[in-house]
């Protein structure tokens, strides 16, 4: 909210100058600036700067909602797979499902691990016996997984995604035991934010969110 409000007040101003509003370097801020562009809630021109959005000017009450808002209030069902899937069986579920990215389990329905659309095509291109490789060959293993927890905040959210260039996030509850496989408690997308956003950006003509 500190950089909204620099924007407000200096409009139009150059990422340089709230870096130096702000004291601290320009590589600083672009995620966080790249996040609130993404949202709406700045705009920006080249050789002019940064000035407010259409989202914050519509409304700024519900931006104050959203701020409070938990993951686990707009996570979605993840599509999950088991380890020994083959492949082959991961590719149908991709496009059935019309899934951007699989989440891995194991026999205990644990969260061990994700396989994007880019990782089968690397797999399969060039290795006619691909088709048969279980997914567990070829997923990203968790922890080497960037993850959210139920009571993070939709901000915590979209700045991972910004962060580390990345349109989903699987949504965790580690166990208590050490060292134990977590559990899958869902799945934010950029999709589930913008809808929300939307939602947001409807509030000054309704009257309420449609959360």
């Amino acid at each position: 909210m500190e950089l909204l409000e620099l924007v407000e007040r200096h409009a139009p101003i150059t990422g340089e100058q709230l870096a130096e509003f702000l004291g601290v370097s320009r590589p600083t801020l672009r995620s966080d600036l790249s996040l609130l562009v993404m949202l709406g809630l700045l705009d920006a021109k080249p050789k002019v700067g940064y000035f407010l959005g259409n989202t914050y000017r519509s409304s700024n009450e519900p931006l104050q909602q959203f701020n409070t808002l938990k993951v686990k209030e707009v996570q979605g069902v993840p599509v999950n797979i088991p380890d020994s899937l083959s492949v082959h069986d991961a590719v149908i579920t991709l496009f059935t499902e019309n899934a951007d990215t699989l989440l891995i389990v194991n026999d205990q329905k644990r969260f061990v691990g994700i396989v994007t659309p880019k990782d089968l095509l690397k797999i399969t291109l060039g290795n006619a016996g691909a088709a048969a490789i279980p997914v567990s060959m070829v997923m990203t293993r968790y922890p080497n997984i960037v993850t959210l927890m139920p009571d993070d905040s939709i901000m915590d959210a979209i700045r991972k995604m910004s962060l580390h260039q990345v349109d989903c996030l699987p949504v965790i509850v580690p166990r208590e035991e050490h060292g134990a496989d977590p559990e899958v408690a869902g799945w934010v997308s950029k999709s589930n934010i913008i809808r929300l956003m939307a939602d947001i950006a409807t509030v000054g003509e309704l009257g309420e969110p449609q959360l």
